[in-house]
């Protein structure tokens, strides 16, 4: 440490303190000023730099949704992008004039890649209406079937999205590039057994994203029609047959039940808040070519030809099921009458501003059909002979029978079944040897 000397503790010139502090006090006020002007400069600099990072992220993260506007393909989960909205118009453009609503109609299908999505989207298509699909190509079964028919419906000129209905985002900006006339709703959780392994799967889909999609046809103007799939399964553990429409549904049988009985309460809550014009369908065991593999007709195809035993479930009394089988091309009429005579939504903004239609309609065969005599028409088209084991129904969510009463939808929309389960299980095989092949010599 350095000693100090006497004149720098005590200066010996008396007024030399002063002018010495002042300079002492101007040389570090100049560097504080020119350190803190640094300092701002290099502040504003970090905000600007800050800003403009976060508007880039936020551009990007607006998904690759508007960064990219090269060509989209039909696989991507980009959206957005001019290309993309072109893609999406086009594929909206009404090509027909008349119909029920006087004129074509511009619809957007949800689960345009399931199995009734895709044939009401082809119909549509084929007759001149504008259809955009939407379907997020779950794993719930193979995905490459889902994704054949998607192919499928690209030929045909129908473009579907790669995105999910609870994605209120991609929801909004489809209703902000197309006025759609009419939401087919078809997206959903399937299957009852299925539930007990996921039951988180279907209050998402089922539950959620039909909020959310109603959410997003309530505040579109003009708001669309809506047609969407209810089930044959709200009618739960009746035991009153045939089911009508009129019939109480609170007595669900599995939670796949519960959230499509949900719907309809949720539904009718929409029509009566917001003047959105809801028509449901409770459709009764569709089958037929391009069917879900989860479905028992299918998967009975798949091991009879396999050589692989097959489980046939009987009722608790030793009587057998008996399934309502409605083949798909029946479904398809009936989806098709329901969007021409579905009237306008009459809210505008979200606000309604006077009454709209809600309406309910069983779309079933009317001929039940036991699961042995189905077992046994799938023998004799594929010409091979089924190894059944035949056991007890287990409490898993399965009823013991459907049958619907379709007089109401016959008065109303002029719905007529016209396929019986022997020709429609006949073109199924047909489609499925075709799709899948096989050997009949090696059994592959």
């Amino acid at each position: 440490m350095r000693l100090l000397m006497e004149e720098e503790l005590f200066p010996s010139t008396p007024g030399k303190v002063k002018i010495e502090r002042a300079h002492a006090f101007n040389r570090q006020f100049n560097r504080c000023f020119a350190s803190t002007s640094t300092m701002f400069l290099w502040t504003l600099f970090l905000i600007a730099l800050t800003v403009s990072y976060l508007s880039f992220k936020s551009f990007v993260d607006t998904g690759t949704h508007y960064f990219n506007l090269s060509a989209v393909s039909p696989s991507s989960r980009a959206w957005g992008g001019l290309q993309w909205e072109k893609h999406v118009r086009t594929s909206a453009q009404i090509r027909r004039s008349g119909g029920g609503s006087g004129g074509g109609a511009s619809v957007l299908v949800t689960g345009a890649a399931g199995f009734v999505g895709f044939h009401v989207s082809l119909a549509l298509r084929k007759r001149g209406d504008g259809v955009v699909g939407l379907d997020n190509f779950n794993s719930y079964y193979d995905p490459s079937l889902k994704r054949a028919r998607r192919d499928l419906l690209a030929k045909s000129g129908v473009f579907v999205v790669d995105g999910d209905v609870n994605d209120a985002r991609l929801l909004a900006k489809l209703f902000d590039v197309v006025a759609f006339t009419h939401v087919m709703h078809f997206a959903a959780q399937a299957g009852v057994r299925y539930a007990i392994e996921n039951p988180a799967s279907y209050v998402h889909s089922n539950v959620a994203g039909l909020v959310t999609l109603l959410e997003a046809c309530k505040s579109a103007d003009p708001q669309p029609a809506i047609v969407w799939a209810s089930s044959s399964s709200v009618y739960g553990l009746n035991d009153k047959v045939p089911f009508s429409e009129s019939d109480k549904t609170d007595r669900p049988a599995s939670l796949y039940a519960a959230t499509k009985k949900a719907g309809e309460a949720i539904t009718h809550s929409y029509n009566h808040i917001y003047g959105l014009s809801i028509t449901g369908l409770r459709f009764f065991t569709v089958y037929g070519p391009w069917g879900r593999p989860d479905m028992a007709y299918f998967s009975f195809t798949r091991n009879i030809l396999q050589g692989k035993p097959i489980t046939v479930y009987r009722g608790k009394d030793k009587r057998d099921l008996a399934r309502d089988f409605t083949y798909i091309d029946d479904i398809v009429k009936g989806c098709v009458a329901s969007l021409d005579t579905a009237g306008r939504s009459t809210g505008s903004g979200g606000k309604k501003r006077g009454a709209a239609p809600y309406r309910i309609f069983n779309l079933g065969n009317t001929s039940p059909v036991t699961v042995p005599e189905l077992v046994g028409i799938l023998e004799r088209h594929l010409k091979v002979k089924a190894k059944k084991n035949v056991v007890e129904m287990p409490g898993n969510g399965d009823v013991p029978f459907t049958h619907a009463n379709v007089s109401r939808a016959r008065a109303q929309l002029g719905y007529k079944p016209a396929t019986d389960l022997d020709a429609g299980l006949k073109r199924f095989v047909k489609w499925y040897l075709s799709y899948y092949g096989y050997n009949r010599k090696t059994g592959m």
